[in-house]
């Protein structure tokens, strides 16, 4: 874990760092290369025989060396829900950013990522910078899209981005790093490269999971009340939902489980609910190991 005198690197898009990444990648670079030098070996074959005077050979080479270039990095958009304020009820979503400390974008806020390492997987790569960035293990863990414009860089990275979940009450016990900071989804800073762009995505795909998954139980500690689930619910969407309507249609889904427990206070005893842990957040189909 990066210790708080230490700075997490904001994304691994830095063209001052490239000659000191790994030299293999992944085995992602590799089938590139191998995929590049067969078709420059085609193209170089068919232009020989149209033009005479291409070396098929040398035009691989090239390819082969272009294309080693390119580095994978992972990144993850973290999402936590929290208070603007203490005496405030309702909560927005909340997300870390790092800020950059070298060109390019020296200055600017990043989402925190680096290089993959050689014997690493993605998800794992994915559930390390969140552990770098915050301290904390995510409750639900997604890979989202590679990003791999050309000119998204200066130099060519294609990132492999992941968004993550961070429970609200671990949230409160994150990390303070020097130079890591909590923003509102809806009131961001001017981000480096493609950051706004990936953030966007990565909105609209947990708003849009939220009405069809049990997403926002990883929102959510291990015992809530149906209130606490719902404003889950409304904080994601940005709406309020009819109360009434809301509790039989979650009730009806199965996906939670009543305790004998009630939360008490200023107000009438709330039953506590678990989530179904027999049942997964969001379905992930046959390649749901791939993300572990």
């Amino acid at each position: 874990m990066t210790r708080t005198s230490e700075r997490v690197d904001a994304g691994a898009e830095r063209a001052d760092v490239v000659p000191h990444a790994p030299s293999t990648a992944s085995a992602i670079v590799h089938a590139i290369e191998t995929a590049a030098a067969a078709a420059a070996t085609l193209e170089g074959a068919a232009l020989g025989a149209s033009e005479g005077g291409v070396d098929a050979g040398a035009q691989s080479e090239t390819a082969s060396a272009t294309v080693s270039d390119i580095r994978v990095a992972v990144s993850t958009v973290i999402f936590t829900l929290r208070r603007p304020r203490e005496d405030e009820e309702h909560h927005v979503i909340r997300i870390p950013l790092v800020r950059r400390t070298r060109d390019p974008y020296e200055g600017r806020w990043a989402l925190p990522g680096g290089w993959l390492r050689e014997r690493e997987n993605l998800a794992h790569a994915a559930s390390r910078t969140l552990e770098e960035t915050t301290g904390l293990a995510p409750s639900y863990l997604e890979q989202l899209y590679a990003f791999g414009d050309v000119d998204r860089s200066p130099t060519r990275v294609v990132s492999i981005v992941y968004w993550a979940l961070v429970r609200s009450d671990e949230a409160k016990n994150a990390n303070a790093q020097e130079n890591v900071e909590w923003f509102d989804a809806d009131d961001l800073p001017a981000l480096a490269f493609d950051h706004a762009e990936i953030i966007d995505y990565a909105l609209w795909r947990l708003r849009n999971k939220v009405g069809y998954s049990r997403i926002a139980h990883g929102f959510l500690p291990e015992r809530f009340t149906l209130a606490e689930l719902r404003e889950t619910h409304e904080a994601v969407l940005g709406r309020a939902l009819d109360p009434a309507n809301f509790r039989r249609q979650v009730e009806g889904s199965g996906a939670i489980l009543a305790t004998k427990d009630f939360k008490t206070g200023n107000h009438r005893p709330a039953r506590l609910y678990e989530t179904d842990t027999q049942r997964e957040l969001a379905e992930r189909g046959p390649l749901r190991d791939a993300a572990r």
